[in-house]
């Protein structure tokens, strides 16, 4: 997946856990709206200053801002999910509860 469109995945995923709206962040860093919004839908990178200020906003840190791995394309998220349950037999049931919890 393109750095573009897994960053601007992973800031969205961080802003709403901090319970701001793309406006709020907006305004907190003094940008446009639109600005937030091409940058979370993975149409511009934000500048080096624009990013600095999110992340000094958001209360978080550039390696936070860049940790991609659970953003992987479903198959090979399904791939791995696939190896760990054989590689853990003895826990299938238990990710299986989890599972179900989750999407219940």
């Amino acid at each position: 997946m393109d750095t573009k469109i897994l960053l601007g995945k992973r800031l969205r995923e961080i802003r709403k856990r901090k319970n701001l709206k793309q406006e709020q962040l907006a305004e907190l860093i003094n940008v446009e709206p639109a600005s937030i919004s091409n940058i979370e839908n993975g149409r511009n990178f934000p500048s080096l200053q624009t990013l600095e200020n999110i992340i000094k906003t958001l209360d978080t840190s550039f390696s936070e801002i860049f940790e991609f791995e659970h953003k992987k394309e479903v198959a090979n998220l399904l791939d791995e999910i696939n190896t760990l349950l054989k590689n853990n037999p003895d826990r299938i049931e238990d990710i299986y509860k989890i599972i179900k919890a989750l999407v219940l």
